[in-house]
C-alpha cells in the first residue's frame, strides 16, 4: 500500500468555548445530546472550561501540539467546541469546509480561526474546497464526523444519516481522490446515528468499530474487508460501549509515539481485553469530559480537528 500521507497528526486545532450549550437544533438528530437541569448554566460552564483545559493539557503533555482557537461570544455558538464538524486540514496543503445541518452550526465556518491554524505552524495551505454551498440544497456533510478518514488509504467511511448526504459525499471524494465506503447505521433504539465518528474510527494500525450498529450483513463486510485489507487489526466494540463513546476516540502522534485519546466515560466502558488490544498500537490517554458529552452530545475525538498541513517553506 503506498501511503499518500500520515495517518495520524501530531497537531490538533481546538476551539474555546465562549457559550457552550445545549443545542436543540441539533438534538432532534443526536441522540446522545441530555437536555440539562434548569438552572445549572452556570455550573456546566465552569465543568466545560475545565473539561476543555484538561483535555488540551493532556495533549500538549504527551506531546502533540495545540493550536487553540478562541470562540466569539456573539452569535451564540453552542456546538463551537466541535471544530472537526466544519474544516479538515489535509497533508497537501488542503482545507476543506463542510455543510452543516444546524443553521447555527454554520456561524462556526470562521476564516480568522483558519488563519490562527495557518499562523501557529506557520502552515502552508495550497487551496480550499468549500462545500457549504450545498447547504442550499438541503445537503450535508459534517466534517471528520460524517467522514471516518482513513488518510493513508484515501479511503473515507461514512454512515449516512441527516448530516451525511451521499451526493455531497461523491463531491467530497471526487475532489479529494477518497474512495467511498458509505452505510447506514442505527443505535439499540434503531434510530439513525448521526455522525460516522461516534461508531468507529481508524488508526495506523488498527481500527475501533461498532459492527452491530452497521444495518446490513453485507455493510458489515464491506467495512470489515476494507479495514483489513488496509492493514488494520480490527477492535469490536458494542452498541453498549459505543453509547459510552467507545468509538469516538483519535489516534494522534505524541513525542513517545502513537497515542490514543478517549473519554474516561468510553475507557471505563472497554474491557481488559479490548483495553490490552489497543495497547498493542497506542498509549490510551483518557480524559474526563462528561458535561461535554451529555450536553453536547459529542466526546473527546469531536473536539479535535487533526492538522496534517505541511510547513511552510
Amino acid at each position: 500500500m503506498t501511503l499518500k500521507e500520515p495517518q495520524c497528526a501530531g497537531a490538533v486545532f481546538m476551539v474555546h468555548p465562549a457559550r457552550f450549550g445545549f443545542n436543540p437544533e441539533t438534538a432532534v438528530s443526536n441522540a446522545f445530546q441530555q437536555v440539562p437541569q434548569p438552572g445549572a448554566a452556570a455550573s456546566h460552564a465552569t465543568a466545560v472550561e475545565n473539561e476543555f483545559a484538561a483535555l488540551a493539557s493532556a495533549l500538549q503533555a504527551a506531546g502533540v501540539r495545540v493550536i487553540v482557537g478562541e470562540d466569539t461570544p456573539w452569535p451564540v455558538k453552542p456546538d463551537a467546541i466541535f471544530p472537526n464538524n466544519w474544516v479538515s486540514f489535509h497533508h497537501d496543503g488542503t482545507v476543506v469546509l463542510y455543510p452543516m445541518l444546524a443553521p447555527n452550526r454554520r456561524l462556526e465556518r470562521r476564516d480568522e480561526l483558519i488563519d490562527a491554524v495557518r499562523r501557529a505552524g506557520p502552515y502552508r495551505i495550497t487551496r480550499t474546497i468549500d462545500l457549504s454551498g450545498h447547504e442550499r440544497e438541503g445537503k450535508y456533510l459534517e466534517g471528520t464526523g460524517s467522514l471516518v478518514l482513513d488518510r493513508s488509504a484515501h479511503v473515507a467511511y461514512a454512515c449516512l444519516s441527516p448530516r451525511t448526504d451521499l451526493d455531497v459525499l461523491g463531491d467530497f471524494a471526487r475532489q479529494l481522490d477518497y474512495e467511498l465506503v458509505a452505510f447506514e447505521a442505527v443505535d439499540a433504539q434503531g434510530v439513525s446515528i448521526y455522525h460516522t465518528n461516534v461508531l468507529m474510527s481508524v488508526g495506523t494500525h488498527c481500527a475501533v468499530v461498532c459492527a452491530a450498529s452497521i444495518r446490513t450483513p453485507q455493510h458489515r463486510v464491506a467495512v470489515s474487508t476494507k479495514l483489513r485489507a488496509t492493514g488494520r487489526e480490527i477492535v469490536e466494540i458494542s452498541l453498549e460501549q459505543m453509547q459510552c463513546f467507545a468509538g469516538n476516540v483519535l489516534e494522534l502522534a505524541g513525542a513517545d509515539g502513537p497515542l490514543i485519546a478517549l473519554s474516561t466515560t468510553a475507557w471505563a466502558s472497554l474491557v481488559p481485553a479490548q483495553r490490552q488490544m489497543l495497547e498493542r498500537h497506542a498509549k490510551l490517554l483518557p480524559v474526563d469530559v462528561p458535561t461535554i458529552e451529555r450536553i453536547g452530545g459529542g466526546g473527546v475525538r469531536c473536539m479535535l480537528a487533526e492538522v496534517h498541513l505541511p510547513a511552510r517553506g
